[in-house]
Order: structure tokens, then C-alpha cells, then sequence
């Protein structure tokens, strides 16, 4: 997630002060990324030494300082809604390197893991669901934009414990495939490197 690139949107809209870049912020990501004052003074003075933001004015009588956005500072959000996401530097999942390593660790009980991963899987996953219900339920007819965003969040966060529950049913089948299987003797062999799949080489 891009800090950054967040609370220069924020800024196209306003001037404002740190704190309330932060409540903003989680406001309408429903707070599930939540962050702390500090590192939202620490991006906005990088994002001033950069020349993206300046002070708007002189601090106010609580010593808070507002700053806007410069107009470098505009061409870096309007080139940020019109880029993708870049997917080529793919953030480290803990599950999937905690299951690549369990298959090659002597002695570790990797179904065990799966099992124990997928029941609290399926328990995050009804809390969303519950969550949404309720939302559904508390918006008013016509919701804001703020509701929508909110919306949005906690169903990519669904969709992705939808898929982290297929994906735990697919790894538990290709560990009783495994167990099923002749052992064969493999010290020796070259493996194309698409031949390995979650530490499994190729039979």
C-alpha cells in the first residue's frame, strides 16, 4: 500500500494537518490499514522535501501545520489514478512461505498447519460476512461516497479470504496426491524451474 500516494489524494481535495490526514485516511478505508501520527508526518515532510506538498500557511493556535498539495504534487495523483498497481514486486505472504518451508522441514505436520490455517480462515471470513450484513443494514438509501469506499475494502478483504480457502483446499490435495505416490529417487535430477510448485519438484 502506497502512504504516499494516499495522502496526496487526500490533499487534492483540501489543505490540511497531519492528524487529520490520519482520521481521513481510516476513516474511509473503515480502518483496516491503520496508521500512526508519526508516520504521517515522516511521509508528508519526504513528500515536502520532494516538492509535492508545501505549508499552506503559518501553524495554527494548536501549532498544527497544513500543507497542499504543489502543482508536481497535483501531476503525481492525476499520473496515480491513471497507473495500475504495479504486481511485479509481490509483497511477501507469510502464509504461503510458512507452508513453502513446512514441506521441506523435516517433521513438521504440514496437513496440521492447513487445517489449522483453514479454520481461521473460515472464521475471519464469516466475521466479514457478518460485518457486511451489518453495514448493509446500517446504510442509509442513498449511501456516500464514504460508504462505498468502505464497501469496497471489506469486500476485496472477502473475496480474499474466498480465495485463501480455495487455495488451502488445493494445497491439501496436492499433499494427498504426495502421500499417495511411489517415492522415487531424485538426487541428481535437473528441474526446469517450472517444474517446482510450493517445494514440491517434479516426478
Amino acid at each position: 500500500m502506497s502512504v504516499k500516494s494516499a495522502l496526496l489524494a487526500l490533499l487534492a481535495q483540501e489543505p490540511t494537518y497531519g492528524a487529520r490526514l490520519r482520521a481521513e485516511f481510516e476513516a474511509r478505508t473503515g480502518g483496516t490499514w491503520p496508521l500512526n501520527v508519526g508516520q504521517v508526518y515522516t511521509t508528508v515532510a519526504r513528500l515536502e522535501r520532494d516538492g509535492l506538498v508545501k505549508a499552506a500557511g503559518a501553524a495554527d493556535e494548536e501549532g498544527r501545520i497544513s500543507y497542499r498539495l504543489t502543482e508536481a504534487g497535483r501531476r503525481e495523483v492525476a499520473q496515480w489514478w491513471l497507473s495500475p498497481v504495479d504486481r511485479d514486486s509481490a509483497p511477501r505472504d507469510e502464509l504461503a512461505i510458512k507452508l513453502a518451508l513446512a514441506v521441506t522441514v523435516p517433521g513438521v505436520d504440514v496437513r496440521q498447519v492447513v487445517q489449522t490455517q483453514r479454520t481461521a480462515t473460515l472464521r475471519h471470513l464469516q466475521d466479514l460476512t457478518r460485518l457486511k450484513k451489518h453495514a448493509g443494514d446500517q446504510a442509509p438509501d442513498g449511501a456516500g461516497g464514504a460508504d462505498i469506499a468502505w464497501l469496497l475494502v471489506l469486500e476485496n478483504l472477502i473475496f480474499s479470504a474466498e480465495a485463501e480457502v480455495r487455495w488451502l483446499d488445493h494445497v491439501e490435495a496436492m499433499l494427498a496426491r504426495e502421500a499417495s505416490e511411489p517415492r522415487r529417487h531424485r538426487m541428481d535430477v535437473p528441474v526446469a524451474s517450472d517444474d517446482i510448485t510450493l517445494g514440491r519438484t517434479a516426478r
